[in-house]
């Protein structure tokens, strides 16, 4: 009995040994740079004075539980570790579009989708960039999530100057060290939520190009031109320590029209509140894919999409989130699929741009074709 003591005694060891290495291990790697930074000094105390920030992070305007009733977390970290899914990612190389994004005249209004969440607007001569990520991947690990053949055939190299970077939220699949590094000399201002500054000027943007906002708030482009930053209902993080960093939607109002980016978030009844608060909604760019029912309170659900849409009264939606990453355990098209045949009944019209494809934000008659439909 002694002796079989002796081994559970020296069995339990090892094992707290081996975590405690793997916690040092994990410590010290979290370091490297492309993990960014939490906020501190000034920056700290700037995010303590939101209201959205409460005992030590932001919070949801509504509190909810990020796995849904009837679903279990440890049961999905299993399922998605062991179980296999069919069709989560294509065979084919995906079809695309090289645009030569500096040749765009600067008077035409145009959206160029780079896949996922990432796309270039450019509005009355402004020229936005939006979640870039060019790198291949949305992890900091070697062996993480990689892009989709042919859906990563942009580079920094291919960006214009940029007056304005937006950030919805500092999780790895919108915010990527190796572009953003790379574009800090393409990029006047970035704007994102309070406290995600931090990362930018860990990664050698100077302050005086970060713009950090609360949700609510305002920043002046130009006489007629603002973007306001607003709220969704998500999470941040990028480390241990999470939601450090706010995450926003973005309601963009220029002279020629007014553009909603949605940014990743659960359905709520905030899309009922920006169509009472702005002007009409001409194009709703909308997070559509890597949703699950067991977590659709921080991502929503195709049905859910369209529903939303419709309660911005928007005339347009380009669907995003899609398309690049397997971050969800659905068929890589079914997004596509799922919001095509919703929106045949709605009021909306549904634009599904190949990435790369200029959609012109003026041009009422542009077609576009289902590009998903023929690859396995």
């Amino acid at each position: 009995m002694k002796r079989f003591l002796k081994v559970i005694k020296k069995t339990f060891v090892v094992l707290l040994s081996l975590i405690l290495i793997m916690v040092i291990i994990g410590y010290f790697y979290t370091k490297q740079p492309q993990f960014g930074a939490l906020p501190e000094g000034k920056r700290l105390e700037l995010v303590k004075q939101s209201v959205h920030y409460k005992n030590g992070k932001f919070r949801n305007l509504e509190e909810k539980p990020v796995i849904s009733p009837g679903h279990n977390f440890i049961t999905e970290i299993w399922k998605s570790l062991v179980e296999t899914y069919p069709n989560t990612e294509p065979v084919d190389v995906l079809p695309s579009v090289k645009t030569n994004l500096k040749s765009i005249p600067p008077d035409h209004n145009v959206i160029v989708w780079f896949g996922h969440s990432s796309f270039f607007l450019q509005l009355d001569g402004v020229k936005i960039l939006v979640d870039p990520v060019f790198s291949g991947k949305a992890s900091p690990l070697p062996w993480g999530v990689k892009a989709y053949k042919g859906s990563d055939i942009y580079t920094v190299a291919d960006m214009p100057e940029i007056d304005y970077m937006l950030l919805s939220h500092d999780h790895y699949d919108h915010l990527d060290y190796e572009t953003v590094k790379a574009l800090q000399a393409k990029v006047k201002f970035v704007i994102c939520g309070l406290g995600a500054g931090a990362h930018y000027e860990k990664w050698g943007y100077q302050p005086q190009q970060i713009i950090e906002k609360d949700w609510g708030d305002k920043l002046e482009v130009r006489p007629g031109f603002a973007i306001y930053a607003e709220n969704t209902h998500h999470a941040g993080g990028r480390g241990f320590t999470d939601s450090q960093a706010l995450w926003l939607s973005f309601f963009i109002q220029s002279p020629s029209m007014n553009i909603y980016y949605s940014g990743d978030g659960g359905y709520s009844d905030r899309f009922k509140k920006i169509a009472a608060k702005y002007p009409p909604v001409d194009w709703a760019i909308m997070e559509c894919g890597q949703y699950n029912e067991a977590w659709q309170s921080v991502h929503e659900l195709p049905e859910e999409v369209a529903l939303a849409t419709t309660e911005l009264k928007a005339k347009n939606l380009l669907p995003v989130h899609h398309s690049k990453f397997t971050l969800a355990r659905h068929p890589w098209n079914e997004p596509l699929n799922r919001i095509y045949t919703l929106s045949q009944s709605k009021d909306y019209r549904l634009a599904t741009p190949m990435i790369g494809e200029i959609v012109r934000l003026d041009d009422h008659t542009q077609s576009f074709n289902q590009w998903w439909k023929n690859i396995k």
